[in-house]
């Protein structure tokens, strides 16, 4: 009567280690996906790129020229805008953007918005600009995170947190 039970409980602990195997590897679990769908969005008086749940974009200088350097714990914060090549192209045709995609550490593709990749942050809620102008560090790397404007100029940093 035992060994069924037994069975039973190491069937149940395989299938859970199976499941977090197909994991992406690059850490990105809250990534956002982009199903062509991205939009102009007005936040605060400036044109942004929102995701389609209206989340504003963020992308950070360190990583230009598609260097991802926001992996691990970063992306818990701030979670990647997956898209394929095809939904990038559609979606800059209908915001007037310069959209690409870029390969993430795990093969994921994400999307870039003028070389960088895009971002939402995980604190905020739709039509917000809480993570425009923050400053945190991750693995040693310095990011300073800003909304990916369609128009308007840069703006100041509102907050600053490090050592996650």
């Amino acid at each position: 009567m035992r060994l069924p039970i037994i069975l039973s409980a190491l069937l149940i602990g395989a299938a859970g280690l199976g499941v977090a195997a197909c994991g992406s590897g690059d850490g990105s679990a809250g990534a956002s996906t982009a199903t062509g769908i991205v939009s102009v969005a007005s936040v605060d008086g400036t044109d942004v790129l929102a995701d389609s749940a209206g989340k504003t974009l963020y992308s950070a200088a360190v990583e230009k020229g598609g260097k991802i350097r926001c992996v691990g714990a970063c992306t818990t914060f701030w979670q990647p805008m997956l898209a394929s090549k095809a939904a990038a192209e559609k979606a800059a045709g209908k915001v007037d953007a310069q959209l690409g995609v870029v390969r993430r550490p795990g093969g994921q593709q994400q999307l870039t918005f003028d070389g960088l990749p895009l971002y939402t942050f995980a604190d905020e809620g739709t039509g917000k600009l809480q993570g425009d102008g923050f400053a945190d560090e991750f693995r040693g790397t310095h990011f300073q995170w800003m909304a990916a404007r369609t128009s308007g100029g840069a703006s100041a940093p509102t907050d600053s947190r490090t050592g996650y």
